[in-house]
């Protein structure tokens, strides 16, 4: 794991349970409309189906649940960054977790809406300084919900992709939390101010070593948008392709991040 910074930006407990609850209610519009040829499609998640992905996209909504029913930890012991250098290490049970629940829930549409259900009724039963035993460590649960939200919009993009036309909306907070997010977990990989990455509305860090850029436009700037961020930093679009393609401008010598990405996969 990276030496993540212990300096986490703060994100507003109820916009986030907004957003989240938003985002899932958008892909819950769109999974009930899915055919079964639709689920059986290919992702670019490896050998997932649709199915898969949805059924994912379930589990990391009843994580918070599941986390609930284990006893508090005593103390905090890391911080929201963690668990974005975290989720590699947790793929091959993710996986195994994954196609189990797909399995066993024919009915995705009444899976993703029990556990939309059961989420705001344990967000209204516990305060968001609650710990959770998590991944990445003890964390309360108003960040381990910014951590739901990046898992939706995430997914959701891979479920956009996977089908052509499905064009599920994104929550602009719940997009926001999750650029935000993973441009701090870039700074918190990379410290330093030589390099300015910009991602607007939403983001701009500094990071790389290098000479600090006082005033100005600085001498190493990348900028994109949230989306291709987010793909960047996930691994499901390579520097290189976004570069070829125009989809992020990098100017000078420090501001080639292909050696950074991807941040989590």
């Amino acid at each position: 794991m990276p030496p993540a910074k212990k300096r986490t930006r703060s994100y507003d407990p109820a916009r986030t349970r907004t957003a989240v609850l938003a985002q899932l209610a958008h892909v819950q519009d769109a999974v009930a409309a899915l055919t079964p040829e639709q689920l059986a499609s290919p992702t670019r998640l490896g050998t997932w189906t649709v199915r898969e992905l949805v059924a994912h996209i379930g589990m990391a909504v009843t994580g918070i649940g599941r986390s609930l029913a284990l006893p508090e930890p005593p103390k905090q012991d890391a911080v929201l960054l963690d668990w974005v250098f975290a989720t590699a290490a947790s793929s091959s049970a993710i996986d195994d977790f994954t196609r189990g629940l797909a399995a066993t829930h024919p009915d995705l549409g009444a899976y993703l809406a029990d556990s939309a259900r059961e989420l705001a009724e344990q967000l209204d039963s516990h305060p968001g300084t609650r710990l959770l035993d998590t991944n990445a460590g003890a964390l309360p649960l108003a960040d381990y919900l910014v951590t739901r939200a990046v898992e939706l919009v995430v997914h959701t993009d891979d479920l956009n992709a996977a089908l052509p036309g499905l064009d599920i909306p994104y929550d602009r907070q719940a997009l926001a939390a999750t650029t935000r997010l993973l441009a701090d977990a870039l700074a918190a990989k990379a410290p330093g101010g030589s390099t300015e990455v910009r991602i607007p509305p939403y983001a701009v860090v500094q990071c790389v070593e290098g000479p600090r850029h006082t005033r100005g436009t600085p001498p190493n700037v990348v900028e994109t948008d949230p989306l291709t961020w987010i793909r960047l930093a996930t691994g499901r679009t390579e520097w290189r392709d976004a570069l070829a393609g125009a989809k992020v401008s990098a100017s000078g010598e420090r501001a080639d991040l292909a050696g950074l990405l991807p941040l989590m996969s």
